[in-house]
């Protein structure tokens, strides 16, 4: 096998380990529109992203500014709603539309940052284990053992009742606690990909080890990684959900999607809306997070591109 770096693609590993094969620099629409899981669900989560980052310009209300007089008006689908407030307004009287939209930004943020962290701290582990082996391997299949020794969930909840909930110890949390994925995955893969001949070719060649693990090894596993990462997004964000709906994530007045689940439950007999929307918001969002993440996976492995 020949080293296709010294050239203008890159390798990227699809089926078995260590099976380099050419991807085009340029993926064009004709390719993306033949997988609608990624149609679907990246669609779903530009729009929810684009949301997030224009909020103040596309949230109708305030999402802090509170009016007793209008607690608990319904969605504009139920009797007694009003246009004004087209999700009506929850039980402080806020705008649930704004809240719901300004709720996205914290969940994709959190999301997406703690994920980063965590693939960070579990690809370089798996890669150093993988390649180098030996007692390299031993610390980091003992800190990966350790690690999946440990009840993220329970870990997390101590960790925020001690230190306090907010944007950034979740984030901080669940990045240190969600990379053992990373590193189990990319170990066994680097291991294998370490032992091919195109790296061997490296090697002779006079190549550096950061080169050898960041253009030879590296790029063969993005499929992987690719999944990996959708999979953990998805996780997080429940997660932070999670931790928000038990008073230990997010605090208030912040909008998060897990604590307006949180404050709604009392009313959930009599406002069900105040559940159900940021309930549905929550589950929508996961979904196309992993719709995207198998399109993706799909089109840059070789059956996907013929």
């Amino acid at each position: 096998m020949t080293n296709t770096n010294m050239t203008d693609t890159n390798q990227i590993t699809a089926g078995l380990p260590g099976e380099a094969v050419k991807v085009p620099s340029r993926l064009s629409w004709t390719r993306i529109k033949d997988h609608p899981t990624l149609v679907i669900g990246g669609g779903i989560v530009f729009i929810m992203t684009l949301l997030a980052i224009f909020a103040p310009l596309v949230a109708p209300h305030d999402p802090y500014f509170q009016n007793i007089a209008a607690r608990t008006i319904p969605p504009v689908w139920y009797e007694g709603g009003t246009r004004d407030h087209i999700l009506g307004t929850d039980q402080l009287g806020r705008d649930y539309l704004s809240r719901l939209i300004y709720g996205a930004r914290i969940s994709l943020l959190i999301g997406f940052s703690a994920v980063a962290i965590a693939g960070v701290i579990g690809t370089t582990l798996g890669l150093l284990g993988g390649y180098f082996g030996g007692r390299v391997d031993m610390v980091v299949t003992f800190l990966t053992t350790v690690r999946l020794s440990l009840p993220i969930i329970l870990v997390a909840l101590a960790i925020v009742a001690v230190f306090g909930g907010s944007i950034t110890i979740v984030v901080i949390v669940l990045g240190l606690l969600k990379w053992d994925r990373f590193a189990v995955v990319v170990r066994s893969s680097a291991a294998q990909i370490s032992r091919l001949d195109y790296i061997n070719s490296a090697r002779a060649a006079g190549a550096s080890t950061f080169y050898i693990l960041t253009r030879e090894v590296l790029p063969n596993l993005a499929p992987q990684l690719i999944v990996i990462a959708t999979i953990e997004i998805a996780s997080a964000i429940l997660m932070e959900a999670a931790l928000s709906f038990l008073g230990l994530g997010v605090q208030p007045p912040t909008p998060s999607w897990g604590l307006m689940i949180s404050e709604a439950k009392s009313y959930m007999f009599f406002s069900f809306w105040l559940i159900a929307i940021p309930g549905v918001a929550l589950a929508t969002l996961v979904f196309a997070i992993n719709l995207a993440g198998d399109g993706l996976r799909d089109l840059i492995s070789p059956d996907g591109r013929g």
